[in-house]
């Protein structure tokens, strides 16, 4: 290795570490990574610039913006009243639902803002049917992160894969002429929750919800002023749509998204007084994002160019080469089972966008086909992280939220109680049809 492979490597591993504990803020850790990399020499502040994929970062800030207004809507309260009635009382059938819901709606908007959308649902249930909420606010937080992956909008690793590869909306769902993320990651989430309904079944046993209690109250009583209901959900429907289109419209997917957004923001700026729910105005939109995470995804897209425009990441590839050239099926399984654990206890996404440049120059380098290897990678990635709260923030924010409900400390032993069987189960079911439908069919 050369100084400026040396460099980038020590600053990058530098930064992460800081990062993950939290020894100074993730946002400037990255941010200094930066600019020693800068300092070095490793890039100019112009290529630090130019390296990030500002197309990813505004589809954050417009998909954030939309389910800002979803969220406000009333509809996930809504489909939680259903779904509270439909258990018909039974504690394991609510919680095993509502996480699946959250999970299926995860697929389009950020896991964190889908925990703080169904929280405060699972708390009132708790609160009336008196049931402790931290075991059923872990698992909303476990399904939001799992099925981010299935769509491109749900999380950033699908968008870092748009990023990297150029794939589209659609495939994710079809592929190569195979089912691709969506339809894989469903056949393991159907088992993972299967699982959980036996775990909360015997969890909640003897205890049951007087649903009877309810009879007065309507599902759509949630949805205080439906004009603006049916107008966020409109909208949030055709900035998917337009999004699946992408290849007609010829735009990028950042514009189209900034489209929903400012479509949004100016409908209900324009007729607020026609609302009967207070609409925020422009500057509480703004205030409401997620600056810091904002920050972050630009400084991480930044430090993982540094390593590429040093050639450390292509060094990499060339070391991993001969093992994926030996055998698909090896290579494919040591990068799943490496990733999954790797990713439980470090920043998922500095290693996912890191290795997805790994798997990219290696493709170029050797012409093998790089999706077997991206799809494991990016499956490996979302699953393993829902091991702690390190590697999944929607965990991090769901267990504060049920500590803070049940007012008390949950020991390591409790969380990893749910934790690790949820991502072991998640993991096997995941590895056992993408073998089958994306390593094997290309393997010599």
């Amino acid at each position: 290795m050369d100084f400026l492979q040396i460099a980038a490597s020590v600053i990058f591993i530098a930064s992460i570490i800081l990062v993950i504990t939290g020894w100074i803020d993730s946002v400037l850790a990255a941010l200094l990574g930066i600019l020693f990399m800068i300092f070095f020499g490793v890039m100019t502040d112009v290529q630090a610039f130019q390296i990030v994929d500002w197309n990813v970062i505004v589809i954050l800030l417009s998909i954030w913006i939309i389910s800002g207004f979803f969220g406000k809507s009333g509809v996930p309260d809504f489909l939680s009243a259903i779904i509270l009635k439909m258990s018909k009382g039974n504690v394991a059938v609510f919680v095993t639902v509502l996480g699946m819901l959250a999970g299926f709606i995860s697929m389009l908007i950020d896991n964190v803002v889908v925990v703080l959308m169904f929280a405060p649902v699972v708390f009132h249930a708790c609160r009336r049917f008196k049931f402790a909420a931290f075991a059923p606010v872990l698992f909303v937080g476990l399904c939001s992160n799992f099925m981010g992956t299935a769509m491109l909008l749900g999380d950033l690793p699908p968008q870092m894969l748009h990023s990297v590869s150029g794939i589209e909306f659609a495939g994710f769902i079809w592929f190569q002429g195979r089912p691709s993320s969506f339809f894989i990651l469903l056949i393991s989430y159907a088992f993972t929750c299967a699982y959980f309904f036996w775990y909360f079944s015997r969890k909640y046993k003897g205890i049951t919800m007087d649903v009877a209690s309810m009879a007065g109250e309507k599902a759509l009583d949630h949805i205080k002023d439906k004009p603006f209901a049916i107008i966020a959900c409109g909208i949030f429907v055709l900035t998917i749509i337009a999004m699946a289109l992408r290849p007609i419209f010829g735009y990028h997917l950042g514009f189209i998204a900034l489209w929903g957004a400012l479509a949004c923001i100016l409908v209900f700026e324009i007729f607020k007084s026609r609302f009967t729910l207070e609409i925020p105005d422009v500057e509480q939109v703004l205030a409401e994002l997620d600056w810091r995470a904002i920050f972050f995804y630009v400084a991480l897209f930044a430090l993982v160019g540094g390593l590429e425009h040093s050639g450390m990441i292509k060094s990499v590839s060339n070391l991993i080469t001969p093992l994926i050239q030996k055998s698909l099926v090896a290579g494919s399984t040591v990068l799943y089972w490496v990733t999954a654990p790797i990713v439980g206890i470090v920043e998922h996404d500095a290693y996912i966008l890191t290795m997805l440049y790994v798997i990219r120059d290696l493709g170029k380098e050797t012409g093998m086909n790089p999706w077997p290897l991206y799809w494991m990678l990016l499956w490996a990635g979302t699953l393993g992280s829902n091991l702690t709260i390190a590697g999944a923030p929607a965990l991090f924010v769901a267990k504060n939220l049920g500590e803070k409900e049940d007012q008390r400390k949950v020991g390591l032993k409790e969380f990893f109680a749910i934790t690790v069987p949820y991502v072991v189960i998640s993991l096997i079911f995941c590895y056992i049809p993408a073998m089958l439908i994306w390593v094997i069919p290309f393997s010599k």
